[in-house]
């Protein structure tokens, strides 16, 4: 249940106050172009591809579940539909929105009116610190992914989608 305050808060001070929740110290930095895309989320902040963080929300059995991925990688429903144990569905545009209160382009791995099961791409954790969402397509904020693990309550697991062999590779 969201009190008449926290409705009244713009989407990066929800963010924000989940973050400090959490306790969580760090910065939401606003930039003026878009970082929807990871591809515009990286070339933006001036960081790899692999180090942003896609929140991606699924429907797991009817009940919203988040997939946190790396942005160089692509899910596979199938290896997350055997990780949660139902079949998924991905969530339209206004799910996104009920389930978590943020448009998609800015979804953040937390700070939801109610608490949402997380998965989070093993290939995260090679990295000291990645980027995520922070509740609009030009709000970041850089996380170690250990924590975020921590704050999230996620499971770790292995869902990218397999690389097809480059040529003249042996498969």
């Amino acid at each position: 249940m969201t009190s008449q305050m926290e409705q009244q808060l713009s989407a990066p001070d929800r963010v924000r106050q989940a973050l400090a929740a959490a306790g969580v110290v760090t910065r939401i930095e606003e930039f003026p172009s878009s970082t929807r895309t990871a591809q515009e989320a990286a070339a933006t902040v001036g960081t790899s591809v692999g180090q942003i963080v896609k929140s991606l929300l699924f429907l797991a059995g009817g009940s919203p579940v988040i997939a946190l991925v790396s942005g160089v990688n692509q899910l596979d429903t199938q290896r997350l539909a055997a990780i949660s144990g139902a079949e998924i569905c991905k969530a339209n545009a206004d799910t996104v929105r009920q389930a978590t209160g943020y448009s998609i382009g800015g979804v953040p791995p937390l700070g939801f009116p109610a608490p949402i099961p997380t998965f989070i791409d093993r290939d995260l954790l090679q990295y000291d610190v990645v980027w995520a969402a922070a509740g609009t397509p030009r709000h970041v904020f850089p996380i170690a992914p250990q924590e975020l693990v921590r704050i999230t309550a996620a499971t770790v697991a292995d869902f990218k989608a397999p690389t097809l062999p480059s040529p003249g590779e042996a498969g």
